[in-house]
């Protein structure tokens, strides 16, 4: 990859939510926003070889995709209308009320979460309109495949024209009915910047993270009295925190039992153990947690230990029974395994984990465990088969080169 197209996709992963949501708040139009918006990428390309990378990359990126969605409507268009439409870009008037949230990214965020949408459509949209993420990234956080994921986000884009559902700016009142799909984005965001799947990437995207955190702290800024929110920033500081031991000098993924602990960020642990107090506390008042709270209470337990061999496995395993009445999805089945085989042996959690096989054939982590599980219990050539599947499904360069160690080291 040549310097320039390297410069591209970094501002690529920082700079296309911001681009696309300045455009669809201009256009109100997802598909015309995402089109210009690819065409500006794919210019800067070809404009940034000969005339260099521009000082101001994204401002020059928003003005040629602004161009570029002119260009395309006075195209289409055959109304004068359109053409007034089209030159509102140069338009001096002042900026329509943000309402609520004056956060650019997270009130389109807000604005593609509409209720009227399916759970999974509002989140795939989101995650691609908003995210940036790539259809295949999405496509593995849903551990779909890419044409079906490709179907999803066509579908929602087209019920969103078809029953003209507005792209305005949510109110006040609009916050608690979308709450949910933008906490699924930003942990879904987080997620992909946490173990990012594209082989491509770099194995940790701190952007994605620090976005993904900065967003939830806003949510929480607004929404101060609601306990998922204070959940999954705690989830998020609690995982942030172990970053930098996560990926060893070599590039290999350094799994929690060897890492080194006094590497984690003691502020970032501070702040999310405080924050699952708070929870805790008003669960104690009658306040039921929810399925992020329940998660930043199992790290807890894990950040709370000096040493793996101090962790409180029986109060993990006990916070994963809550987590599955709530949340009853083969992926939290399967954590729910890893803390099993701590506390009643590897061959019982091998019996749950084989259950999953109808689900998660396709999910690399599966496969993975199942392969520890094996190597535990002395059945190395099936675990040998276990990692081998399992580096086949992994994208991600730093948990494939951990993966194959492990492999190798079975003899």
């Amino acid at each position: 990859m040549s310097g320039v197209e390297e410069a591209v996709t970094r501002v690529h992963q920082e700079e296309w939510a911001r681009v696309v949501a300045a455009l669809t708040r201009r256009f109100g139009d997802f598909d015309l926003a995402e089109e210009a918006a690819a065409e500006a990428f794919a210019i800067a390309v070809q404009r940034w070889r000969t005339d260099g990378v521009p000082p101001n990359p994204g401002a020059w990126l928003t003005t040629t995709a602004n161009r570029r969605a002119i260009d395309r409507i006075r195209r289409e268009s055959k109304r004068d209308d359109k053409h007034r439409e089209a030159r509102t870009v140069y338009d001096d008037d002042p900026p329509e009320p943000v309402g609520a949230v004056d956060d650019d990214r997270l009130r389109l965020v807000f604005t593609c979460c509409h209720p009227a949408l399916a759970m999974e459509a509002r989140v795939a949209l989101t995650l691609r309109m908003v995210g940036g993420l790539t259809v295949p990234e999405i496509a593995r956080a849903f551990l779909v495949r890419e044409t079906a994921l490709e179907r999803r986000i066509t579908r929602a884009k087209a019920k969103i024209k078809a029953a003209r559902i507005p792209y305005r700016v949510p109110s006040a009142e609009d916050l608690p009915v979308r709450i949910s799909g933008v906490l699924a984005v930003l942990y879904l965001v987080f997620n992909e910047g946490y173990l990012a799947t594209g082989p491509g990437t770099d194995p940790l995207r701190h952007d994605l993270t620090a976005e993904a955190i900065r967003l939830t702290r806003l949510l929480r800024t607004l929404l101060p009295d609601d306990g998922e929110v204070a959940g999954l920033l705690a989830l998020m500081l609690l995982t942030e925190a172990r970053r930098s031991a996560r990926v060893s000098a070599d590039g290999e993924l350094v799994t929690l039992v060897e890492q080194d602990r006094g590497a984690w960020d003691a502020a970032l642990i501070a702040e999310g153990h405080r924050l699952v107090r708070e929870r805790l506390a008003a669960a104690a008042a009658g306040a039921a947690p929810g399925r992020y709270q329940i998660l930043a209470a199992i790290n807890a337990v894990h950040t709370s230990a000096r040493d793996i061999r101090d962790t409180d496995w029986s109060q993990v395993l006990a916070l994963y029974d809550r987590l599955v009445r709530l949340d009853p999805s083969p992926v939290v089945a399967l954590n729910r395994a890893v803390a099993v085989a701590e506390l009643d042996g590897p061959e019982v959690a091998l019996a749950a984990v084989d259950r999953l096989d109808g689900d998660l054939a396709g999910y690399h982590a599966y496969h993975a465990t199942r392969a520890d599980l094996l190597r535990r219990l002395g059945r190395s050539p099936q675990a040998r088969a276990a990692y081998d599947k399992a580096i086949e499904l992994a994208g991600n360069t730093a948990e494939t080169a951990y993966l194959t160690r492990r492999r190798d080291q079975l003899g």
